[in-house]
């Protein structure tokens, strides 16, 4: 009887210790991660705003708790080339750390970000190059909004990797391509301000980079309208046990869908979701070797990403015309418009952008008599995009006339 005794109690004590972790959630602890600035270090950046990027990146890592068994900070400047200031751990303090940039120095050349992120990926952001595995990833990239070649697949890349990205545009960057650039949600981790003013985003930027590094924590990125990424610092090892994952609509908590995961896992995408849904998602550690809480989250899906609808074209004109479409989707969802246009028997294509919240735009400089292939796309906030495409033709231009001849005797004199 005692050993079935000490079974029973040992069961009743791990489920009323879940219990409580699910109530009162994971212990606070301090928050640790890697943390890599990347900084247009090139020609297009004046030094005076290089002077004053290196001060915001100074202020921000005082407000950072940066040390051994904390966070870890690097630098990288973008050039022709990717140069490396100070990799992760060479500094074990904040004050170092805050010395290092203040002595870095503007390396000037092309604005190659693309090569810089391709870089940072093998050289600082790998295992085999002496990341720290399973602690938390995040990507600073201070620019002036313009780059020399790509930038969004080697993003791609990285948020695949569960990095997350955060970006500070100091000039006239286009709003679609660094919205989908940045992880989601973009008015979160997006951020335009004036060089002179980037003081003003310290505090803000330092709370959401320490909510993406906090460990312990179950957290969510990558949200779109059918589905998101979910992130854990490593509880167990592939030794000592498994997880269960588990994910139910809130208003239907018996459908449940489960998902068993290897003990040295550390993330998982969730799928084919319903649009503008809320979720209740669960992380249930297995350990035969010891107890760890179980972790929980919500997590609401955007709004479904239908494009845009019924392209009408009114007001042609022999150089002009009216676009118009209703979209599916209002302001919330939907960063903007780019409406793409060309002859189509061939010629350059033009492109002008619209901001969410309008649905018409006018074409202008067209040629007379002329077929043209019109194309909306919506750019949502998940980075995706939805096109429509019509047709249209402008009038012949106006014919020019002759001057009427005056009628004889009127305003002259008979020869």
């Amino acid at each position: 009887m005692l050993p079935w005794t000490a079974l029973s109690l040992a069961l009743s004590l791990r489920l009323a210790l879940a219990r409580s972790g699910a109530e009162r959630g994971p212990p606070a602890s301090a928050p640790q991660g890697d943390l890599l600035f990347l900084l247009d270090s090139s020609a297009s950046v004046s030094h005076y705003e290089f002077s004053r990027v290196r001060e915001f990146v100074g202020q921000l890592v005082g407000l950072l708790p940066l040390g051994p068994g904390a966070l870890r900070a690097s630098l990288v400047h973008v050039g022709s080339r990717p140069y490396t200031e100070f990799p992760f751990g060479q500094h074990s303090s904040g004050e170092a750390v805050q010395d290092a940039v203040r002595a870095a120095a503007q390396r000037m050349g092309d604005t190659n970000t693309g090569l810089a992120l391709a870089y940072a990926k093998e050289q600082l952001f790998a295992e085999v190059a002496g990341a720290r595995p399973g602690v938390p990833k995040v990507l600073v990239w201070v620019t002036d909004g313009g780059s020399s070649d790509p930038v969004g697949p080697p993003m791609q890349e990285l948020k695949d990797l569960g990095v997350t990205v955060f970006i500070v545009s100091t000039g006239q960057g286009n709003l679609l391509e660094l919205s989908a650039a940045a992880s989601a949600p973009a008015e979160k981790h997006l951020h335009f301000v004036d060089v002179d003013d980037l003081h003003i985003i310290a505090q803000e930027l330092r709370g959401s980079i320490l909510d993406a590094m906090r460990p312990q924590q179950l957290r969510a990125s990558e949200v779109t309208s059918s589905g998101f990424r979910l992130a854990w610092p490593p509880l167990l090892t592939a030794g000592s046990g498994y997880y269960v994952l588990e994910l139910a609509p809130s208003a239907e908590p018996g459908t449940v869908r489960r998902q068993q995961l290897p003990g040295n896992a550390t993330g998982w995408a969730w799928v084919n979701l319903d649009p503008d849904t809320d979720y209740d998602v669960a992380l249930v550690p297995e350990s035969n070797v010891h107890l760890v809480r179980p972790q929980h989250l919500r997590v609401h899906t955007l709004p479904e990403e239908a494009g845009p609808e019924r392209i009408v074209i009114s007001h042609a004109r022999p150089r002009s015309l009216r676009v118009s479409w209703a979209p599916a989707l209002g302001p919330a969802a939907v960063l903007g418009y780019h409406v793409q246009y060309g002859p189509l028997l061939g010629g350059a294509a033009q492109r002008v952008e619209v901001p969410a919240g309008r649905n018409s735009t006018t074409l202008q400089g067209l040629a007379p008599s002329t077929a043209y292939l019109v194309t909306v796309t919506a750019a949502f906030r998940s980075g995706r995009e939805r096109a429509l495409s019509a047709k249209a033709c402008t009038p012949d231009g106006e014919r020019s006339r002759a001057p009427r001849p005056q009628p004889q005797g009127a305003g002259g004199r008979e020869p």
